[in-house]
């Protein structure tokens, strides 16, 4: 496997060796030694799945406090925008995003520890999404900021007629609320 570092600490990009024949392909798509010889030592302990059509976006969520969630995403079927975003409190790079194409051609992952916000778009017909956490899910410290906050910027590769989101996702706080929320 090949671990590409991104311009946010922590935040890796997970590109598998593929080997390819008349049969079809093979790749690992985790394996711990590498993982952790590569900084990555977490441990996995919920998988997640999700379906989507075009012009969805899901974001941006994180957990906090002692519920907050490392993931570990991939594409199945389909094309996604994946956005990790900082708000690590003290972070130089707090309120800065990466975008990664992730898909079921490129077969690449995303790995972003807690401390980030975390989203997706729809780029495809429709996508298959799925991810690992290291921490299992909470609803009670769920937190999450609108998709369009402009203070992010984030480009979602979707025209604005286009998207469908969630009444959450829509009507969510801003960056400075994390701020002043519990964590």
């Amino acid at each position: 496997m090949n671990f590409i570092k991104t311009k946010l600490d922590g935040v890796i990009i997970v590109e598998p060796k593929l080997f390819e024949d008349e049969r079809g392909y093979f790749f690992e798509s985790y394996n711990e030694a590498e993982f952790v010889a590569n900084g990555i030592s977490n441990r996995l302990v919920q998988d997640n799945q999700s379906k989507s059509s075009y012009g969805v976006i899901r974001g941006l969520h994180c957990q906090l406090g002692e519920h907050a969630q490392a993931k570990l995403v991939r594409v199945l079927q389909g094309k996604v925008l994946d956005v990790a975003v900082d708000v690590r409190q003290g972070s130089p790079t707090f309120g800065q995003h990466v975008s990664v194409e992730l898909s079921e051609d490129n077969k690449r992952q995303l790995f972003i520890p807690r401390g980030f916000l975390h989203g997706f778009s729809v780029l495809s017909e429709t996508a298959v999404f799925a991810y690992k956490c290291d921490n299992f899910y909470c609803k009670e410290s769920e937190f999450g900021i609108r998709y369009d906050d402009p203070e992010i910027g984030v480009d979602w590769q979707i025209p604005p007629s286009k998207v469908i989101t969630s009444q959450k996702d829509r009507l969510g706080n801003k960056l400075r609320d994390i701020l002043t929320h519990e964590r």
